[in-house]
């Protein structure tokens, strides 16, 4: 093959999964208790550790308005699914390999373009070591792995962070051997408890890639106040777009005390799992006299998000909340670029000079994800594939929260308000 047209791919894949779940009946003002709600366990962070934090989250809200955005201009707009903190996982290790402008424009996207790349792997660290033991009864796996070609050898530096900041060890492999494609898949499968069993295929996968570095994210909990399925009934949803059927959804119901907060826009309901450690908190704009209910629910800013968090109280809700299965397959490529990091994907300006000797630059970029919401819990995963080519160069009383339209669901740790999972779900 000519050397002026091959291209090695560095495929840098990250898995999420989660879960969550609903409701159970509602027709009573009065809440049904069954146990004491259990207390949660904090995530203990320093102040500057919470600093970390709120750089993520802003990274998670413009990433998923940006996707929103370019979701937006179909005609019948579909549910998404993303998982910002796994994307952090990922290109923070690939930033690592990362210099120069290259290296500042990743850090100013991923919220931490004052304290740089030292900063996003104390993000991550503190995440994939204290996330997976804050509640017994919900589970959290983070797990991070490489894949080198045959042929190339990483940066020492590259290597030691890698292993000290996301636990991935380099596994070298000859990419040619018909075999590797299926190995990379198993280890998506094995790490998202099947939820994803294909990251790469014929179309993706390229055997002169360099490397494929993956991250796995995988949440399971149940909600902590389960959700009745005798009580979920078939009713209209008012799907987002411009076509006119009628669109029946399975409504699960259930009447309880729960965290809640409105402002002139829209209600935010607070939904926690297991112990209270995770939680989801749903985003459903309000109903209003001549409001049209199929539209799109506006993406909050981080700090709306964070003074949220601050301003719930607790409330006697009744709520109603559709069961769904949501799959995204979303290119990402561009996202990034317009977020504030077009080097990377630039041959002529790419600098991965830390990653190893041969220039490289991101060819592709992208996110498959899933989640299944019902009423004893939900699922979702997410894998990110990025592909590197050679370069040439308050209490509110009772409160009814009925979720018949459009509405957006932030899945996140409740002490430092961390955002693992942003969704919206529009009826399709």
């Amino acid at each position: 093959m000519n050397n002026r047209k091959t291209w090695a791919l560095f495929a840098l894949t990250l898995l999420a999964a989660l879960v969550s779940s609903c409701s159970s009946d509602g027709k009573s003002k009065e809440p049904a208790f069954t146990d004491p709600v259990p207390v949660p366990a904090d995530m203990a962070l320093t102040r500057a550790e919470l600093e970390l934090v709120s750089h993520s989250n802003e990274f998670a809200f413009n990433l998923f308005r940006q996707i929103s955005v370019s979701q937006d201009a179909d005609t019948d707009p579909k549910s998404i699914i993303v998982s910002p903190i796994s994307i952090t996982f990922a290109s923070g290790m690939l930033n690592n390999g990362a210099a120069n402008n290259t290296q500042a424009q990743i850090n100013k996207v991923l919220g931490f373009g004052k304290t740089g790349a030292d900063s996003i792997n104390a993000f991550c660290y503190k995440m994939l070591k204290s996330a997976p033991e804050l509640d017994s009864l919900t589970k959290v796996l983070i797990a991070n792995t490489i894949y080198l070609n045959n042929g190339y050898n990483l940066k020492s530096t590259f290597v030691q962070k890698a292993k000290s900041f996301y636990d991935a060890e380099p596994e070298t492999r000859d990419f040619h051997d018909g075999q590797t494609m299926d190995v990379i898949n198993r280890w998506a499968s094995d790490h998202t408890e099947k939820m994803i069993q294909k990251v790469l295929d014929e179309q993706t996968f390229e055997p002169d890639a360099i490397s494929y570095l993956l991250n796995a994210i995988y949440f399971k909990g149940t909600w902590t106040r389960k959700f009745d399925v005798a009580n979920t009934v078939e009713s209209e949803f008012h799907h987002a777009g411009s076509t006119k059927e009628k669109m029946l959804r399975p409504m699960m119901r259930q009447t309880a005390e729960f965290d809640y907060a409105e402002t002139d826009d829209f209600q935010a309901l607070s939904l926690p799992y297991g112990n209270g450690s995770f939680r989801m908190t749903v985003l459903l704009p309000k109903t209003k006299k001549g409001q049209n209910l199929n539209a799109l629910p506006p993406v909050p800013t981080a700090d709306a998000w964070q003074q949220l968090c601050g301003n719930m109280g607790t409330a006697v809700v009744d709520v109603s909340l559709p069961r769904f299965e949501t799959s995204t397959d979303i290119d990402l490529k561009e996202t990034m670029a317009a977020l504030g990091m077009p080097d990377a994907f630039d041959g002529g300006k790419a600098d991965f000079s830390n990653f190893c000797d041969t220039p490289v630059y991101i060819g592709l970029m992208k996110q498959v994800a899933r989640i299944k919401l019902d009423e004893e819990g939900s699922e979702a995963a997410a894998v990110t594939v990025i592909g590197m080519r050679k370069n040439s160069a308050g209490d509110s009383g009772y409160v009814t929260f009925n979720a018949n339209h459009p509405f957006l669901y932030i899945i996140s740790e409740q002490s430092s308000g961390a955002v693992f999972f942003i969704g919206r779900y529009t009826g399709k």
